[in-house]
């Protein structure tokens, strides 16, 4: 099922980088404009934000609308990966408030060293 949004984390990517690979994957970036502590910009139709440094050194990219190229985040942050070749974290699915606070902690880590599910404590 495809999700309504995507959000992934990276790990140390430029902004610049992320701009050059959602331009070549959706299409053209509107340029960034700050609102607040976030950037948004539009790629091709789609509202993008990006918060720096959401969780430490990692960086929160969020793409609001179900009209991407990516079913899901997992999908999102492999092209990612592959592309930016930084370290990308994501949820493993979809979740919700009625879903134990454990479940919140689960994430998917792709990295060099490959694919794997590990817990991570962002609050």
């Amino acid at each position: 099922m495809r999700q309504p949004d995507i959000e992934i984390y990276l790990r140390d990517a430029s902004q610049d980088a992320v701009t050059e690979w959602l331009s070549q994957a959706i299409g053209p970036c509107s340029p960034w404009q700050p609102k607040g502590q976030t950037f948004k910009c539009r790629a091709a139709d789609i509202p993008v934000t990006w918060l720096p440094k959401a969780v430490g050194k990692w960086h929160c990219l969020l793409l609001e609308s179900d009209a991407t190229p990516w079913e899901d985040d997992v999908a999102c942050a492999r092209a990612a990966h592959a592309a930016l070749n930084v370290e990308i974290r994501c949820a493993p699915g979809s979740w919700s408030e009625d879903e134990a606070e454990d479940a919140a902690d689960r994430w998917v880590c792709i990295n060099d060293e490959g694919e794997r599910e590990i817990l991570w404590h962002t609050s």
